[in-house]
């Protein structure tokens, strides 16, 4: 028996067109109701253009450090994913040492900073 599940993003807008709010909510996720977020990044593969297409939204009370996190998660979680849905270990190493040196860097640019 198949099963559907849906997934939504409402977004409010401020008068410029630009992200205030970001909300999602998922029929099969365990809680109720929608969630708040400050960034989404989608990426979904169309098989007829052979072509990736991406949504990617964030708020502007997004702190420039949680957009860093966001980014070194995110790659962390395609190194998951790509050997998931491959198996190809050496790629998959590839970026996970991509986003420990990302990492690195954004800690040396933060001791720069101080």
């Amino acid at each position: 028996m198949s099963k559907e599940a849906e997934i939504k993003f409402t977004i409010k807008l401020d008068h410029a067109k630009v992200p205030e709010q970001i909300f999602w909510e998922a029929s099969d996720s365990d809680f109720e109701g929608k969630k708040p977020c400050d960034s989404i990044m989608i990426s979904m593969w169309d098989k007829e253009a052979k072509n990736t297409m991406s949504i990617d939204l964030w708020t502007n009370n997004m702190e420039i450090g949680e957009m860093d996190a966001h980014f070194y998660f995110t790659f962390m979680k395609m190194a998951e994913t790509y050997y998931k849905s491959t198996k190809n270990k050496e790629l998959s190493d590839m970026i996970a040492h991509f986003a420990q040196d990302f990492a690195k860097k954004i800690e040396e640019n933060a001791k720069l900073d101080q």
